[in-house]
């Protein structure tokens, strides 16, 4: 086991078993400061969709360069993550935390100061790094202090109130904010870490075990390098065409994640053990993280661009009309956790993928309508996303953490919370590909991308509701 007999868990172990279903107030503190790094990250994603357009105006970048304002976050997490995870297992959860946090604040000030956007890009890819040590420290805190059943589906499905309530209020926190200067969407998460980090140090216990064990720095190097060549290329070939450096780019990442995956299986002490996709739920587990981040994190984008831009919304009107998806995801997520306790996680991510596949299908239809009625042509289609968010977030995170032993959980965090990112910086970088200049050519411009992020929904929806019927079919077979 990781954690020691002095922990809460082991408290709360002793004295009423395992768990026996009663949370002291140790527990909730340490929920409620792992929610907090959750809250962050939601935070700082919504916030600065919204001050997108702001930020191009002022800075004078246009589609394919703001997306790497998005990207480079995603890439400094999606690509680190696997390394946060196994470096909380090795080195301590709360050390990792504590140290990443304070990474994560200076890097948000720091691009509230400058004024070139390739220094803002930088700032956003140090801060998804900070971020990629932060997330899945906090999530095998979570899953290593409850245990594997109810207890850990209840702990998760209030671990995701937190993210929907932060998501929330960074759109609706940016849309005040961005009214006045978008600068200070980068000062407000600085505030946020101070009072994460006081938390944290007070309540996170300190002799949480270290497992033994080295860190695969060279995988690390590989995957990160892979990965920003691939979008690379995926973002500049549309408008480039195959030249030479493109060429070259797609080259080099099918050589770097060829070179990581031949490393993973050599080294004694891998980035990732390759033996856990062996595991089915964990892969169907990522691949619904890939389909729900990947088709949401574009629509977003596409959606603040489209009503921004084009309809000339202001910032704040915007964020209101968005934040309801949030709103739901906080209202209803408390229920998840009996929910999966009651019918399962595969169910769950299946109906969660239909409800993303519903709201985009909605909004190709009703969002472009030459005069809008925000309560039919728009609200529906976001209650959808919220309500496939507030089904499936838990149960991904529950579906790719169960059965993984407490030596591990910080690997299967990391792994699935890179599958969330890898699937937004990959959609992402496609979709602003497709929409390019599409400003002025009302919601046409912005069909192709909302296309795109429809059909990844649909993908996700079909390889799940699959993967459930096979296994049933095995099921009667063996009955």
């Amino acid at each position: 086991m990781t954690l020691t007999a002095t922990t809460p868990q082991n408290l709360a172990a002793t004295s009423a078993g395992p768990l026996a279903g009663r949370w002291g107030p140790k527990l909730w503190a340490i929920l409620f400061v792992a929610g907090l790094a959750m809250f962050l990250d939601a935070l700082d994603v919504s916030m600065v969709g919204v001050a997108l357009p702001s930020i191009g105006q002022d800075l004078g970048l246009d589609t394919s360069a703001l997306q790497w304002i998005v990207n480079g976050y995603i890439l400094g997490y999606g690509g680190l993550l696997l390394l946060g995870g196994r470096a909380a297992d090795l080195l301590g959860r709360r050390q990792v935390f504590l140290t990443a946090l304070v990474v994560f604040g200076i890097a948000s000030l720091v691009g509230g100061i400058v004024d070139e956007g390739w220094l803002l890009i930088a700032t956003r890819i140090v801060k998804g790094i900070a971020a990629a040590f932060t997330a899945p420290a906090a999530l095998s805190i979570v899953t290593t202090t409850f245990k594997e059943g109810p207890d850990r589906n209840k702990a998760l499905s209030i671990f995701t109130i937190f993210g929907a309530t932060g998501y929330a209020s960074g759109l609706i926190v940016s849309g005040l904010l961005t009214g006045i200067d978008w600068r200070l969407t980068f000062y407000m998460p600085v505030a946020v870490v101070a009072l994460v980090l006081v938390a944290a140090y007070i309540v996170v216990p300190r002799n949480i075990e270290k497992e033994e064990g080295r860190i695969d720095f060279t995988g690390a190097a590989l995957l990160t390098g892979g990965m920003l060549a691939a979008v690379y290329t995926i973002v500049t070939a549309p408008e480039t065409g195959f030249t030479t450096t493109v060429i070259a780019t797609t080259v080099l990442a099918v050589g770097l994640l060829g070179a990581f995956f031949v490393t993973e299986k050599r080294v004694s002490h891998p980035l990732v053990r390759l033996s856990i996709f062996k595991v089915t739920s964990i892969v169907r587990a990522n691949l619904a993280a890939l389909a729900i981040f990947g088709s949401y994190l574009s629509f977003q984008t596409i959606v603040s661009l489209y009503l921004q831009n084009t309809l000339q919304w202001e910032p704040l009107q915007m964020a209101l009309a968005m934040a309801p998806a949030g709103i739901i995801v906080a209202v209803l997520s408390p229920m998840a956790g009996k929910l999966i306790d009651r019918f399962g996680t595969a169910p769950m991510i299946i109906a969660a993928l239909g409800s993303f596949v519903a709201g985009y299908v909605w909004f190709l239809v009703r969002g472009g309508s030459p005069d809008p009625a925000y309560a039919v042509d728009y609200l529906p289609a976001f209650l959808l996303l919220g309500l496939g968010f507030a089904l499936g977030f838990s149960a991904v995170m529950s579906q790719a953490t169960e059965g993984i032993a407490d030596h591990e959980q910080g690997l299967a965090s990391g792994l699935v919370q890179t599958s969330f990112q890898i699937g937004g910086a990959v959609v992402l970088a496609i979709a602003t590909g497709l929409i390019g200049h599409a400003a002025t050519d009302g919601i046409a411009g912005y069909r192709p991308g909302l296309y795109l992020v429809t059909a990844v929904a649909a993908i996700g929806l079909v390889a799940s509701a699959t993967a459930i019927r096979g296994r049933r079919q095995i099921i009667a077979e063996v009955a």
